[in-house]
C-alpha cells in the first residue's frame, strides 16, 4: 500500500474570490437555472437596500442580446473613495468576501445583504462585469474579468458615460447619485445555461415591488422587447390580495403591524392573513428584502400566535346562557386545522448586521428574537381584530371546525383502507407490479396511464427495479376534494398505499418505496390532463415528494422514422423535421413516419427503449422554487372557478401540444 503524508504541504489556501469560483455551490445554492437567476437578485437586492433606506426610488434591470443583464438605480452610489485597505472602496467590495456597507448599521438600517458576499460572489461567477457609479458631476468606473479588475477604479467623462451606458439605463445621467452593474454570466461555471428568463425574473421583482412599497421596478428584455413595470402603494395587502385573485376570500384582509426590542435589537414586523375557501394553506415569509421560502423563527412566531389566540377565542368563558355559542370548543384542532385555507404573508425588518440566515443562499432565517417579536405583535394584533370584528371571527372559527371535522372523517376513511387491505390479506394493490428492490434510492415506480401501456411496460421493465402501477381513466381532480374524499376513491387509494408513505397528518417521506416517481402518459391533450391531475395530487397532499425531486415526468417519443433497416425516435416536431433534413432525398421519399397517438401503441420493446431504459430514456424533473406561483397555477387551472381558468387557456392557447 503507498506511503501517504498529510503535512502543511497539502493545506490548500484559496485566496481572494477563488473559494466562489471553487465551491460556487456554497455561495449562491447551485449552478443551475436557479443559481444563474440568484446572480441577478443578489445585485438588484443592493438597490432595493437603497430604496428601503430612503435613498432610491427607481430600479432599472435589464436582460441583454449578448446573454448579460443590467441593473442601475438612483441611491446613493457605491463609496469611490480610498479604503483603509489602500484602494478605493468600490474594488474592495466588489472584490473581496465579507466586505461591504451592511456590517454597521450606519449605512442600513434593513438590508438583504449578510456576508458582504454578495456583489464579490457575482463578480467571482461572471465572465466580465462592468460597475459605474455617480457622485455628483463625476463618474467612475472599474471592469473586471472573473473577479479581477482590469485597472484601479477611475473618472470617466460624462460623453465617455453616455457611451458605456445602454441606453435604458441613461437615467444616470441625469441624477446625482447612482449605481450602474453589468454582467455576463461565466459559462464555464454555469454549463447548464445563461440564458436569463424573462418571466422568472419578472416574478422575482414584482414580488420586490409589493415589499417595498413606493418604489418603482423596471424590467425590460431587448431579446423580445418585452416589458414589465411595478409600483406598489398599500404594500403587503396588494400581494395578498394579488395572490389570492383566483380564490374566494371568506373575509377581509386582517393586517397587523409593529414593532419591538429583543435582547437591545429592534425589530419591525408586518402580518397580512385572510382565510379563503380552499383547503391548503399558502404562507410567504420574508426578511427584509430576502423571500425566505424555508421559513424560519419569523412564521413560527405567526403560527403560534394564530394558533394560541383562536383557541382562546374558541374557549374562552362563554354566558351559561347560551352554552352553544362555541360547540367548536369540543373538537380536538390541530395546526393544519388552523391553516386550512389560510393565505398570508410575514415580514420582519431589523438590522441587516443582525440578522441570521440559515446560509448565504438565505431561504431560513433562524433568529430566536424573531420569533418573539413576530409572536408578540401578531398575537396583541389579531386579539384585538377578533374582538372588533365578531361576525369575521365566527366565519374563521366555522372554517377551522369545518377542517376538524373533515380530517376526522379523512382519517376515519384511512383508517378503512388499511383494515380493508389486512382482511384482503395484501398491502400492496393487486395491479401493482412491484420491483424487486427494496432499497428506495435504487427503486422507481412508473405510474401508467392505461391497462394496455401498463401491459407493455410491465413485459418491458427492469423487474429489479422499475415498479407498475396502471391508471385507469382520469383521477379524482384533488383541487376541489377535501382529504375525506380523495382517500375514497380507488385510483388515489391505490397510489396511496403502493406509495407507502401515507398521506395528510400521517405522511412520512422516509416511508417512501421510491425515490423516483415517474408519471408516464400519452403525449396527448389527455395525457397532459392525467399528469395535472397527478401534479396536483402530490402539490396539494404530499408536497414532501417535490422538496426532495423525487417527481418526474417520461416523456415517449411523438414520431418513429423509419428508413432502411434504420429507426429513429423523435420527440417533437422541430426534431422530427431537423432529422429529416439530414437524410438524403432517396432516404427522405421512402422514409416511414408513424406518429405515436398513446404508449399503448408501442410494443415492451419499444416501450423499453423510448421511454424507460436508464441509459436512453428522457425523463423531466419536477421542482417548486415558487410556491405561490405553483399555488396560484394550480387554483386556477383546477380550481372552481372558471374565467380564469378560461383567461389561462386563451392565453396560452399556442403554447398547447395538441393531438390533432
Amino acid at each position: 500500500m503507498p506511503e501517504q503524508t498529510y503535512t502543511a504541504k497539502d493545506i490548500t489556501v484559496l485566496e481572494g474570490l477563488e473559494p466562489v469560483r471553487k465551491r460556487p455551490g456554497m455561495y449562491i445554492g447551485s449552478t443551475d437555472e436557479k443559481g444563474l437567476h440568484h446572480l441577478l437578485i443578489e445585485i438588484a437586492d443592493n438597490s432595493l437596500d437603497e430604496a428601503i433606506g430612503g435613498f432610491a426610488k427607481n430600479i432599472y434591470v435589464c436582460i441583454h442580446k449578448d446573454g448579460s443583464v443590467s441593473i442601475s438605480d438612483d441611491g446613493r452610489g457605491i463609496p469611490t473613495d480610498k479604503h483603509v485597505s489602500g484602494v478605493s472602496a468600490l474594488e474592495v467590495a466588489m472584490t473581496k468576501l465579507h466586505a461591504g456597507g451592511k456590517f454597521s448599521d450606519t449605512a442600513y438600517k434593513a438590508s438583504g445583504g449578510l456576508h458582504g458576499v454578495g456583489a464579490s460572489a457575482v463578480n467571482a461567477l461572471s465572465s466580465k462585469m462592468q460597475i459605474i457609479v455617480r457622485h455628483g458631476q463625476e463618474f467612475f468606473i472599474q471592469e473586471y474579468k472573473i473577479g479581477n479588475p482590469d485597472y484601479p477604479v477611475k473618472t470617466i467623462s460624462e460623453t465617455e458615460a453616455k457611451v458605456l451606458l445602454p441606453e435604458y439605463h441613461r437615467h444616470l445621467l441625469s441624477i446625482q447619485n447612482g449605481t450602474f452593474t453589468r454582467f455576463w454570466p461565466d459559462s464555464t461555471i454555469f454549463k447548464l445555461t445563461t440564458d436569463f428568463n424573462y418571466s422568472n425574473i419578472k416574478g422575482k421583482l414584482q414580488e420586490r415591488a409589493y415589499l417595498v412599497a413606493g418604489v418603482y421596478i423596471h424590467l425590460f428584455d431587448e431579446r423580445t422587447d418585452k416589458q414589465a413595470n411595478f409600483y406598489f402603494e398599500s404594500g403587503l395587502k396588494s400581494l395578498l390580495s394579488h395572490n389570492n385573485k383566483h380564490k374566494k376570500a371568506l373575509h377581509e384582509v386582517i393586517s397587523m403591524s409593529g414593532s419591538v426590542v429583543e435582547n437591545n435589537l429592534p425589530i419591525g414586523v408586518e402580518v397580512v392573513m385572510q382565510y379563503t375557501d380552499t383547503y391548503t394553506d399558502s404562507i410567504e415569509s420574508f426578511a427584509n428584502t430576502i423571500n425566505t421560502y424555508d421559513g424560519g423563527t419569523h412564521l413560527t412566531g405567526f403560527k403560534t400566535a394564530l394558533s394560541k389566540v383562536i383557541k382562546n377565542y374558541m374557549t374562552a368563558g362563554q354566558d351559561p346562557d347560551k352554552k352553544d355559542k362555541n360547540k367548536a370548543k369540543d373538537l380536538d384542532f390541530t395546526p393544519d386545522d388552523l391553516k386550512e385555507g389560510l393565505t398570508g404573508v410575514v415580514w420582519v425588518k431589523m438590522s441587516s448586521s443582525e440578522i441570521q440566515f440559515e446560509s448565504q443562499t438565505k431561504t431560513k432565517i433562524n433568529n430566536p428574537e424573531v420569533q418573539s417579536a413576530v409572536y408578540q405583535i401578531a398575537k396583541k394584533g389579531l386579539e384585538e381584530y377578533l374582538e372588533e370584528h365578531p361576525q369575521t371571527a365566527q366565519i374563521i372559527i366555522a372554517k377551522i371546525t369545518l377542517a376538524s371535522r373533515a380530517r376526522m372523517a379523512a382519517k376515519a376513511a384511512r383508517e378503512a383502507v388499511v383494515r380493508k387491505g389486512a382482511l384482503e390479506g395484501m398491502t400492496l394493490p393487486g395491479k401493482l407490479a412491484d420491483c424487486q428492490e427494496k432499497d428506495p434510492a435504487r427503486s422507481e415506480i412508473f405510474i401508467v396511464e392505461g391497462d394496455s401501456a401498463g401491459g407493455s411496460a410491465k413485459q418491458g421493465r427492469d423487474r429489479a427495479h422499475q415498479a407498475i402501477l396502471p391508471l385507469r381513466g382520469k383521477i379524482l381532480n384533488t383541487e376541489r376534494a377535501r382529504l375525506d374524499k380523495v382517500i375514497e376513491s380507488e385510483s388515489v387509494k391505490d397510489l396511496i398505499i403502493a406509495l407507502g408513505m401515507g398521506i395528510g397528518d400521517t405522511l412520512d417521506i422516509e416511508k417512501l418505496r421510491y425515490h423516483r416517481i415517474i408519471i408516464m402518459t400519452d403525449a396527448d391533450v389527455d395525457g397532459a390532463h392525467i399528469a395535472t391531475l397527478l401534479l396536483t395530487l402530490f402539490y396539494r397532499h404530499t408536497t414532501a415528494v417535490f422538496e426532495k425531486g423525487y417527481v418526474y415526468l417520461a416523456i415517449p417519443p411523438l414520431y418513429k422514422i423509419s428508413h432502411g433497416s434504420t429507426n429513429k425516435y423523435v420527440y417533437t416536431d422541430e426534431e422530427k423535421e431537423t432529422y429529416l433534413k439530414t437524410l438524403t432525398p432517396a432516404e427522405q421519399a421512402k422514409a416511414g413516419i408513424q406518429r405515436y397517438k398513446g404508449l399503448g401503441e408501442m410494443n415492451p420493446e419499444q416501450l423499453w427503449d423510448t421511454t424507460m431504459n436508464p441509459a436512453t430514456r428522457t425523463l423531466k424533473q419536477i421542482s417548486v422554487q415558487d410556491a405561490a406561483h405553483a399555488d396560484e397555477v394550480f387554483t386556477t387551472l383546477m380550481g372552481q372557478e372558471v374565467a380564469p381558468r378560461k383567461k389561462f387557456i386563451t392565453t396560452h392557447a399556442t403554447l398547447a401540444n395538441l393531438d390533432i
